[in-house]
């Protein structure tokens, strides 16, 4: 039988249970995503990205159309007419299934060039801001460079040169939309890097790499997933920018870009059709990824929540 003295004896350590460390990080992660549910704009826009994933992704199970032969009898077709929702494009694509081709494009590469964009950018700006000194000098001097130069001029150059694919394009625009993720991760690294934990990390043998690894990059996480975000949405954008002047995939393969540069030149021909499907479809993932940012910038910035 346990004594009151041996209860309350000096230096005695009660015993907890074995998640008792874990309990406020789920607290802190359940209280992010109360505050992502508060913001209606950001469910709205995890509504609409699910739903366009699911239309362009799902929607070919369903419904089947051949976006590879053309059909000359059934060019410029208007919406409802011989089963074509969308009506047909000018060399007899069914429009609705040219648009879930073309999202599927925009979405993967989308998505591929901004998680590339935000891993190089993390790692960039995580050594740059931790090392400081020369090494950050000559490392943010690289990015200034970079940034200095228009980066649509060095996408069209680069699209110009080599042949378009999704693959290329993926590496093309994360390539360069690193830039960014970089200067706001060094701002954080620059001010992580002098906490305590990190002075005592470092002061019982730890390596600048494991700094990096296990504090810096951990503890600006929230920077790094709210910036990725924006860079989805960036990178479709640069996408449509690319199709747009003719620098995307080519056919048969489609995106919401190319679509959209087809469609303008039939638009004074009265095929209003080819033109707002893919623009409309562009603005609402666009929209969609930037509602989406602003929610997780809420739940992960302590100064903005409000409860």
């Amino acid at each position: 039988m346990t004594t009151l003295s041996e209860a309350v004896r000096p230096g005695a350590v009660p015993d907890r249970p074995a998640d008792a460390d874990e309990a406020p990080v789920r607290g802190l992660w359940r209280q992010g995503l109360v505050v992502f549910c508060e913001n209606r704009l950001a469910l709205v826009g995890l509504g609409l990205f699910v739903l366009l994933a699911a239309i362009c992704f799902l929607g070919p199970l369903f419904y089947h159309t051949d976006q590879v032969h053309t059909d000359l009898t059934k060019v410029h077709l208007a919406p409802g007419d011989q089963g074509h929702p969308l009506g047909t494009d000018g060399v007899g694509y069914d429009q609705l299934g040219r648009l879930m081709l073309g999202g599927q494009t925009s979405i993967i590469v989308g998505l591929a060039a901004g998680i590339l964009a935000t891993a190089v950018g993390t790692i960039w700006g995580a050594v740059a801001g931790f090392a400081g000194g020369w090494v950050d000098s000559a490392m943010m001097r690289v990015v200034d460079a970079m940034m200095s130069i228009p980066s649509l001029f060095l996408f069209m150059l680069l699209a110009a040169i080599v042949t378009p694919s999704v693959s290329m394009l993926i590496v093309i625009i994360g390539a360069f939309a690193w830039l960014g993720p970089a200067r706001l991760v060094r701002g954080d690294a620059l001010t992580l890097r002098s906490r305590e934990y990190v002075q005592a990390m470092r002061g019982m043998g730890g390596t600048g790499g494991r700094a990096v690894r296990r504090h810096i990059v951990p503890n600006a996480i929230g920077t790094v997933i709210v910036n990725a975000t924006f860079q989805v949405a960036d990178a479709i954008l640069y996408v449509a920018y690319l199709s747009f002047l003719g620098l995307g995939v080519p056919p048969p393969a489609a995106n919401w870009g190319g679509m959209l540069s087809d469609g303008l030149a039939d638009t004074y021909s009265g095929h209003w059709w080819l033109l707002y499907p893919p623009g409309i479809a562009i603005i609402l993932i666009v929209l969609a990824f930037n509602f989406i940012g602003d929610g997780l910038r809420d739940a992960f910035e302590v100064r903005l929540r409000r409860r």
